[in-house]
């Protein structure tokens, strides 16, 4: 396919402010992988895959490596918001460009209201009890001016936020190593692969796509790539180093929650982080409610401005309305689409339960991955004046391959609903594809009339 350079022009004076430096991108994914999920994750996959929860978390890192390395190189060539929507656009078209932002958007509204009514439950009564709606009013509102303030203020409370995650983790591993050494652990249990239901084989890719999920995250940093100083430099060195140290801390806290407690503790268990600190003695359990208090809100944060911004991007592509676009003149940040999204997270956590919504996740954003990974090879005749980092083409068609495949092993129920949502995506991307067609048809024969 042989496209024209692009003009790095109207990047160079891009309305949005570029603040994001490489440690500060690396805690902005690292912040958003390591997400609330983290907390109930290993109990998740021990109920796949048995005991030794380390390797299905493995081979998950490894795939979600394979479509990372597609973003990286997309977001380097590319280094717009709008992320997967604009690759898509470029490379098929207006109607798969919206289809691919519908799919992220949708996600990314739910999970916040999934995150905010998270925010409002156990967790917190623990210290208080107040209305979940209530608290998702305050907890989004907050959430929503803080974004507005700037995405450098935003991202320097990740970093805090991620260290306190991860320091809250290194604790749980600390504590799986003194109940193996002081004798009441189990190190055989690693080694178990395999349950009742399940095969070794098919114990590893069943544990796989749940521990999938726990690695995206990755790809809403793509939306901040205008927001960064050197993306080509800095994107790549971000997010393989976020999602290797993201890697590391799960399988070491997979290995200690396996190894200090059984496997049937942790599957039965809500909290399985909270077991290990349970069975070790010594630190407060008080402690893991601040600490998942934290995770929230800082996974709802990230995912704020990744929907905002993709939002933002969208509209300046034509695919929203173009009000969405409408930046705060001092502090350059896309107010219209963070309040928009903001709301309708906002909606969907005090109207009605998002649970059944939010297990479509993992689909939609395969439908996502899917696209991208087909889009890095298709746009490879596109060239740019600027450096860019370049993934194999075999990488690229791996990555396509592992969405198919993890997609095999979501069950009926979750594609029942999720077809639904995908279907709506279609509907509206048919509309806005027609629509722009529309509105370009109309502008030749304004031209030609003017001629």
């Amino acid at each position: 396919m042989n496209r024209p350079a692009h003009d790095d022009t109207e990047l160079a004076e891009s309305p949005l402010k570029r603040t994001l430096t490489t440690p500060l991108l690396y805690f902005f994914i690292l912040g958003d992988v390591l997400g609330a999920g983290v907390y109930v994750l290993v109990g998740q996959v021990a109920a796949e895959s048995g005991g030794a929860v380390w390797v299905p978390l493995s081979v998950a890192l490894g795939l979600a490596l394979l479509t990372a390395s597609s973003y990286a190189e997309l977001a380097t060539k590319y280094p717009r918001a709008g992320g997967a929507s604009h690759y898509t656009t470029l490379a098929y078209g207006p109607f798969a460009g919206f289809f691919t932002g519908f799919c992220m958007l949708a996600a990314g509204v739910v999970s916040v209201a999934a995150l905010a009514r998270g925010f409002g439950g156990d967790y917190l009564s623990v210290f208080v009890s107040l209305p979940v709606a209530l608290v998702a009013v305050l907890f989004l509102g907050l959430l929503a001016l803080l974004n507005a303030r700037g995405i450098s203020e935003s991202t320097r409370a990740n970093v805090v936020a991620t260290v306190i995650e991860v320091g809250g983790l290194v604790l749980v591993t600390g504590l799986g190593v003194w109940v193996v050494v002081r004798g009441d652990g189990d190190l055989g249990r690693l080694t178990r692969l395999g349950t009742a239901e399940y095969s070794p084989a098919a114990a590893v890719l069943s544990g796989s796509v749940l521990a999938f999920y726990s690695f995206v995250g990755f790809e809403t940093s793509v939306n901040v790539a205008e927001e960064t100083r050197d993306p080509a430099r800095s994107y790549p060195r971000a997010l393989f180093g976020a999602l290797a140290t993201a890697g590391v801390v799960y399988a070491l806290v997979g290995a200690a929650a396996s190894s200090a407690v059984r496997t049937s503790t942790l599957v039965q268990s809500s909290g399985p982080l909270l077991a290990v600190v349970e069975t070790a003695g010594g630190v407060p359990t008080r402690l893991f409610s601040v600490i998942a208090l934290i995770a929230v809100a800082n996974g709802a944060l990230l995912t704020g401005i990744m929907s905002s911004r993709l939002a933002y991007g969208m509209a300046r592509d034509g695919l929203l309305p173009r009000f969405l676009t409408r930046v705060l003149p001092g502090r350059r940040t896309p107010w219209a689409a963070i309040a928009t999204t903001a709301l309708l997270s906002l909606l969907l956590a005090v109207t009605g339960d998002v649970a059944a919504l939010a297990s479509t996740l993992v689909l939609l954003l395969l439908v996502v991955f899917l696209l991208v990974n087909t889009a890095v090879l298709r746009l490879r005749g596109d060239t740019v004046p600027h450096d860019h980092y370049r993934t194999p083409r075999i990488v690229a068609l791996l990555g396509a391959a592992s969405c198919v495949l993890l997609a095999t092993r979501i069950e009926g129920a979750v594609w029942g609903r999720g077809l639904i949502v995908l279907a709506v995506g279609v509907l509206l991307a048919w509309v806005a594809a027609r629509r722009r067609r529309s509105e370009k048809d109309g502008g030749k024969r304004h031209q030609r009339a003017g001629a």
